[in-house]
């Protein structure tokens, strides 16, 4: 488990595909992932298992999917098999996870190649395994990718026609810029071509964003500052996108050194940015959304963003708490008419007065008002 706070832990490139945990139908190795289970119950995380990764053995014909362990990218010639191995797994961690995600980027080749329809029945089984054998565990639908694609937006289309969402709890989107070097607010992109997907659809689950694109190791590192930045302005985005249905984030991965964003390379120190990361957890643990807003709509300059909390306060009324930056460059701003403490990411804190005006910069900060 990384050493800096998160909220949740979802399997995923975690020696946890089906292929990897039943690799000879019928024998299970349950191993790694009670390993992985124990880890996340001792640090108090719900975890989240993401199907994909059908074995070689019940699909030999299929294409090869880009692991390597004997994969396919396809669905089982027999989905008896894949009701046996969903059942298994939910009797065997029943109460240990807390969510199941049904398949990982099923509208990429790379993942899932098969029919819309085989998919759907998929879902439809699983879902209902799932909901009988652990009534408490939450049912995702399979993760969507390339939102801002037509061909995305025919998926939705497709899978929701076919009654694949019926047995879901929470829809699995993939959400990411169109260039990892973009700013995170571009994603918004991505999440309102999501929920007017969904829209059309007439789905209306909330929305799990549960990573990103297949093509991200292949883009280079930011600078340990931008990325830093980044990382805390993803989550903050995420907040922003809850008026179109978001509902949860996940961020991948947090313990590749391979990636652009880089948090906590394996045997080492948390960086600058899971530093970020999880001080901007520390801010907002206890605090209550009260909304988000950029630009004109909340009085800021357009090149500047925030959202704004309340925090309970023992004895009182609660407090009001301000997030805010900016997507590129600096902007000014006024505090308001009280006084404010800000608080920055590297934990400096210092008091600004009154209808002083505040310089924001692409770094978040917090005001804790009088």
């Amino acid at each position: 488990m990384p050493t800096f706070r998160v909220g949740s832990v979802r399997l995923w490139d975690s020696e946890t595909r089906w292929s990897q945990l039943e690799p000879q139908r019928g024998a299970y190795d349950w191993s790694v992932l009670d390993r992985l289970l124990q880890g996340s119950r001792e640090a108090g995380l719900p975890a989240l298992f993401v199907f994909g990764g059908t074995p070689g053995w019940a699909a030999p014909a299929a294409r090869r999917a880009a692991y390597p362990e004997d994969s396919r990218a396809a669905p089982p010639d027999d989905l008896a098999d894949w009701e046996a191995f969903v059942r298994a797994l939910v009797e065997h961690a029943r109460g240990r996870i807390e969510a199941y995600e049904l398949w990982v980027m099923a509208n990429h080749p790379h993942h899932f190649n098969g029919p819309t329809e085989t998919l759907v029945e998929m879902a439809r089984r699983a879902g209902r395994i799932i909901h009988a054998r652990d009534p408490g565990a939450i049912v995702v639908c399979p993760s969507v990718t390339g939102l801002w694609e037509p061909s995305a937006d025919a998926f939705v289309q497709r899978f929701a026609e076919l009654g694949g969402y019926q047995d879901c709890d929470a829809a699995g989107v993939k959400l990411y810029q169109r260039r990892i070097q973009d700013p995170p607010e571009t994603m918004l992109e991505a999440v309102q071509s999501a929920y007017r997907s969904f829209h059309r659809a007439g789905v209306h689950l909330p929305l799990w964003n549960t990573g990103t694109t297949q093509t991200l190791p292949l883009n280079d590192p930011l600078d340990p500052q931008r990325a830093a930045n980044h990382a805390v302005r993803f989550y903050l985005t995420g907040l922003y996108g809850r008026r179109y249905g978001l509902d949860r984030m996940y961020f991948y991965a947090w313990g590749n050194s391979t990636l652009p964003i880089v948090l906590q390379p394996e045997g080492r120190p948390p960086t600058t940015a899971a530093l970020y990361v999880e001080r901007l957890q520390h801010w907002l643990a206890d605090a209550s959304l009260t909304g988000c807003g950029r630009g004109s709509q909340v009085s800021l300059p357009e090149n500047a963003w925030q959202c704004e909390f309340t925090v309970p306060v023992p004895d009182g009324p609660p407090s009001r708490v301000v997030v805010l930056w900016t997507d590129a460059g600096e902007a000014e701003t006024a505090v308001g008419p009280r006084r404010a403490l800000m608080h920055d990411l590297d934990g400096a804190t210092r008091e600004v007065g009154e209808r002083s005006q505040l310089r924001l910069t692409e770094r978040p900060t917090l005001l804790t008002y009088d």
